[in-house]
C-alpha cells in the first residue's frame, strides 16, 4: 500500500512540475510586425510592411486581424466547434465567409504531413526565451519558427499550422516555393482582458462570399 501511495504522490508532483513550467495564456493581445524579403519589389514590400497583424485570444476563441490602408481581414476561430468566420473589407466592399470544421481543415490541407525539426537555437523575444523549430511542408515550403517555451496559448490554432507547436509562437518566417520570404515578429504581448465585442460576428452589411 505504501508503495502505491508513493507512486501516486510522485506522479502528482511530476504533473504539477510540468504544468508549472508552462503557463497557459487564455486571454491576450499580440501585435506582430511584418518584414518582407529584400528581393520583393518596392511597392509590395511597402504595402506588406505597412500591414499590421494582431491576434486576440480569449478562452476558446481567437481573432486574427490583418490591416492596412487598402484592405482588412479578420479570422474568428472557435476552438470547441472547429469553425471559423472570415471578414474581409476592400474599400467600401465587405464580405463574410463562414467555414464549418470540415471546410476549415480542407482550407489548410497543405499542412498535412508536414515535417517538424527541433533545433538547439534559442533567442529572447519580449522577455521570453524562445526555441526554434523548422516545419517543412509537402510542397517543400519552409516555416522557421521561434516559440516561447514558458507560455502556450489556449487556442494554439490561431494559425492552423501552429497547432502542434509546444508553446506560443512569437516569430516566424515563411519561405514558400515560388514566393518571397515574409517574416512576422511579435513586438508586443498584452495580457489584459480582451473585450467580448472583439469576437462579435456581424449580421448585416456584409455580402456572403463562398470559399473556393
Amino acid at each position: 500500500m505504501k508503495k502505491y501511495l508513493f507512486i501516486i504522490v510522485a506522479l502528482c508532483l511530476f504533473t504539477l512540475t510540468v504544468v508549472g513550467q508552462q503557463r497557459v495564456i487564455a486571454e491576450c493581445t499580440v501585435t506582430y510586425n511584418i518584414v518582407a524579403d529584400s528581393t520583393v519589389d518596392k511597392e509590395t514590400k511597402e504595402t506588406l510592411e505597412k500591414t499590421t497583424k494582431t491576434v486576440y485570444i480569449k478562452g476558446n476563441t481567437c481573432r486574427t486581424n490583418l490591416l492596412n490602408s487598402a484592405f482588412s481581414q479578420a479570422i474568428i476561430y472557435e476552438k470547441l466547434s472547429g469553425t471559423a468566420t472570415i471578414l474581409r473589407e476592400i474599400g467600401s466592399n465587405k464580405f463574410i465567409t463562414k467555414l464549418d470544421k470540415t471546410q476549415w481543415i480542407e482550407k489548410h490541407k497543405q499542412f498535412e504531413g508536414m515535417q517538424i525539426t527541433k533545433l538547439n537555437e534559442v533567442k529572447n523575444i519580449l522577455g521570453y526565451p524562445c526555441k526554434k523549430i523548422i516545419m517543412q511542408l509537402k510542397d517543400s515550403s519552409i516555416y522557421q519558427i521561434y516559440y516561447a517555451t514558458s507560455i502556450v496559448p489556449s487556442v494554439k490554432e490561431f494559425e492552423f499550422q501552429f497547432k502542434e507547436v509546444p508553446g506560443f509562437v512569437l516569430e516566424y518566417e515563411i519561405d514558400e516555393v515560388g514566393a518571397k520570404k515574409i517574416q512576422y515578429i511579435a513586438t508586443k504581448i498584452n495580457l489584459n482582458p480582451v473585450a467580448n465585442t472583439i469576437f462579435a460576428i456581424p449580421t448585416v452589411g456584409y455580402r456572403i462570399l463562398t470559399e473556393k
